[in-house]
């Protein structure tokens, strides 16, 4: 038993390290984190990918973060715009930034 409860302590350890370091490494000392990619719901998938798969997994099924797979029908392309840019929960602001925020949140809003 009480090997039970070390293990579930490591993993649980363990998670919140993985959220620190792969959904917390928004670095704020640049200020234009945006590739120069027009706004496409073609780029918002890519850029998805790159920068918000790690915690809400690639088929958009949740894994540190929620599930992201009907979050068009719940909020407006704006409205997911300003939470990618504002950060909610444990979601740091400004994952991605500028014509890149405005492509994930695109193609975001598509998924219903």
């Amino acid at each position: 038993m009480i090997f039970v409860k070390k293990l579930l302590l490591a993993f649980i350890t363990g998670g919140m390290l993985l959220t620190i370091t792969a959904c917390g490494s928004n670095n704020n000392s640049s200020k234009n984190n945006d590739s120069g990619e027009p706004v496409s719901v073609a780029n918002g998938e890519k850029l998805f990918k790159q920068s918000c798969a790690s915690c809400h997994g690639g088929e958009l099924e949740g894994i540190i973060g929620p599930s992201l797979k009907k979050v068009g029908a719940k909020y407006s392309e704006k409205e997911i715009e300003n939470i990618i840019h504002d950060g909610r929960g444990s979601m740091p602001s400004g994952v991605v930034q500028g014509n890149d925020a405005k492509s994930v949140a695109k193609w975001l809003a598509t998924k219903k």
